[in-house]
């Protein structure tokens, strides 16, 4: 299989390390178009695969094409590759806000995927979610799939619109997460705490509670029930947050991102 990645930025040099040390492909089954000379130079010395800095007929060659671009550059991509793909390709796209029709009408492909990633996918602890086009078969899914387990964890849609639904979801979640930790290390400092000691006590709490959903079968509820005990500090917490109504917030923000998405899908 030749994999063609287009755009060298942190996704896509994201993708490459994570193919290659996966054994899924070779360094000569990958190559990256990056226009940012600069860039180029950094991949070309990370020996990922040929580094090419213009479209050219090796775009053809590709059996797989990874659209790893930001959205505002699709229109000069895809008119500036239009002249070199063949509507058989597979197409991956990880563009936020760029729906499958949009990518088909515009580059004549039928077999597109579109997948929504997360930055722990940098670790390999990504979660991307992912749906196709009917052309796609289930042979290329699969493999597009084992591709993706590379770097973390996958959940395949059926329907594309969950794919914004995923982006508010995982997508933004990591920001999420890192927002309540912020806020517990600047409560812990203004409790006493150094700074090296409050991030130490609450990114530990967050990696261990973590874990210990992940180990045993216990409901949220469950877990809270059983740190929280009647009268006890917990408690005085949780009762405060419902007060503050912490939770409407939460579900409230999340949504704030769900429909910014469906914008974006629609602006593209």
């Amino acid at each position: 299989m030749q994999i063609l990645i287009i755009g060298g930025g942190n996704m896509g040099k994201t993708y490459a390390k994570s193919f290659l040390n996966a054994h899924i492909v070779t360094s000569d089954q990958l190559s990256i178009l990056e226009k940012s000379e600069e860039k180029a130079k950094e991949l070309n010395k990370l020996n990922l695969g040929q580094v090419f800095g213009t479209p050219g007929h090796y775009v053809k060659e590709a059996d797989l094409i990874v659209l790893a671009v930001k959205p505002q550059d699709v229109a000069l991509l895809f008119k500036s590759i239009k002249p070199y793909i063949d509507n058989q390709q597979v197409f991956l796209s990880i563009m936020a806000g760029v729906d499958i029709s949009t990518i088909s009408a515009h580059l004549g492909a039928v077999k597109v995927i579109r997948a929504m990633p997360n930055l722990p996918a940098q670790i390999g602890k990504g979660m991307t979610v992912f749906t196709s086009s009917a052309d796609v078969t289930r042979i290329e899914l699969v493999t597009v799939q084992n591709l993706l387990n590379a770097t973390g964890k996958t959940l395949y849609v059926e329907k594309e619109k969950s794919i914004d639904a995923a982006t508010a979801v995982s997508g933004s979640g990591p920001a999420y997460v890192f927002y309540f930790m912020k806020v517990m290390i600047d409560t812990a400092i203004e409790m006493g705490f150094s700074r090296s000691e409050a991030e130490l006590l609450s990114i530990q709490t967050f990696a261990g509670a973590v874990d210990l959903y992940n180990k045993f079968n216990f409901s949220c509820e469950e877990w809270i029930g059983k740190v929280a005990s009647r009268g006890g500090t917990t408690e005085a917490a949780l009762s405060t947050f419902d007060k503050t109504l912490v939770s409407s917030d939460i579900n409230e923000g999340m949504y704030a991102a769900f429909h910014r998405a469906i914008e974006l899908s629609k602006l593209n």
